[in-house]
């Protein structure tokens, strides 16, 4: 770490705290040539997720319009905020932890519809039924039947 100071690129770490919950680490540190100390921030690097949608472009994953797609779905239903929000949460922690950086929007489709399978069936098909693109009653009914023997 190069001295705000002197620009020596030695310096020694005299102490170490963790700052935003946890998602930084603050370090107080002393140049090793002026003995000037100054602080740094030391921050995990997380690399966007690319989306490769259905006309095979790609987009920067962005949890707004997920979470625009699931409140459609969850209208006038007893679906929280909070309860979307972790949900998105858990499906960017898959995607992140995942090797690939760049991942099918039919792939976060499936997550979605894991996910919200067991916390509300009715919304569960009301975004099926946009997801999938059911072309006819027979479809939307054979989303429902696949449904009903689940349980």
């Amino acid at each position: 770490m190069k001295c705000p100071y002197c620009s020596f690129e030695e310096s020694k770490v005299i102490d170490s705290r963790p700052t935003d919950e946890g998602q930084r680490i603050r370090r107080r540190r002393e140049c090793l040539q002026c003995a000037k100390r100054f602080t740094t921030y030391e921050i995990i690097e997380s690399l966007p997720i690319i989306v490769i949608k259905k006309d095979k472009s790609r987009e920067t994953f962005n949890r707004d319009k997920l979470m625009t797609g699931l409140l459609r779905a969850c209208e006038k239903r007893p679906v929280s905020i909070d309860t979307l929000d972790r949900m998105i949460d858990d499906i960017e922690v898959i995607l992140q932890n995942s090797l690939d950086r760049e991942v099918s929007s039919e792939r976060i489709g499936e997550l979605v519809m894991e996910k919200l399978k067991k916390i509300d069936e009715v919304a569960y098909v009301r975004f099926a039924s946009v997801y999938r693109q059911f072309k006819d009653i027979n479809t939307f009914m054979a989303e429902l039947n696949k449904l009903l023997c689940e349980d």
